[in-house]
């Protein structure tokens, strides 16, 4: 893969909602998993653990709990965040189509292929910086799932359950479970991604002073400013 191939796949490579229902098989996984085991972290400790969540009987137990808890989740947010008022009464608006997306993601959520809890084995009292050691590992596997034309997405909508979690799995005290990613083959197409002006995002020499060198390229989706 060359940089304009790899270029492509990371402007491709959106949050996948919509899954197919077909197994994801032993070997396509192993190397998801194992593209995410390359990644960098503090002092190469890796600290990273992934428990991979399928069919086995403490597999459903947790998943049925996350497909729960995922439910409320959304429900809370649409109400306390607003997500069914405002340009959600357009169906054809951004924010309508990404609220029936998601709700289909929560309602089918136990039917989704694989589900990945992803941890940190902390050897210390929890910083600011931890997530560093763990998140890198998180988009490997993210962009490997993609290369391999899967799909995925990450959550953290598991925190409201994470001690029903641990005791399923047997999860021990000093790992914390970082973060919930959902892989399976996308319903519907990869991408293009829907991004802010890339200038809104970089600063040359100082807070909020533009960058004149960068621009979008031709043919980049740009979403509307917040």
């Amino acid at each position: 893969m060359d940089a304009d191939d790899f270029f492509e796949l990371l402007s491709t490579a959106r949050s996948v909602r919509r899954y197919s229902p077909e197994p994801i098989p032993d070997e396509d996984l192993a190397r998801i998993l194992y593209a995410a085991s390359r990644a960098p972290s503090g002092t190469n400790r890796q600290p990273f653990r992934f428990v991979v969540l399928r069919d086995g009987p403490r597999a459903r137990r947790a998943r049925r709990l996350l497909g729960e808890s995922f439910r409320r989740g959304w429900a809370r947010k649409m109400e306390e965040e607003g997500w069914n008022r405002g340009s959600a009464a357009d169906p054809n608006s951004p924010k309508s189509r990404a609220n029936r997306a998601i709700q289909h993601y929560v309602d089918h959520f136990e039917q989704i292929p694989a589900v990945i809890i992803a941890c940190y084995v902390r050897y210390r009292a929890l910083t600011h910086s931890e997530g560093a050691s763990v998140f890198p590992a998180c988009q490997n596997l993210f962009l490997m799932a993609r290369a391999l034309g899967y799909g995925a997405c990450y959550s953290g909508w598991h925190h409201a359950v994470a001690d029903e979690l641990r005791e399923i799995l047997e999860i021990p005290d000093n790992v914390e479970l970082s973060l919930t990613i959902t892989i399976g083959r996308p319903l519907g197409r990869h991408g293009p991604l829907r991004r802010r002006p890339i200038r809104d995002t970089v600063f040359d020499d100082g807070w909020e002073q533009g960058a004149e060198w960068i621009s979008d390229p031709p043919g980049a989706r740009l979403s509307k400013r917040r």
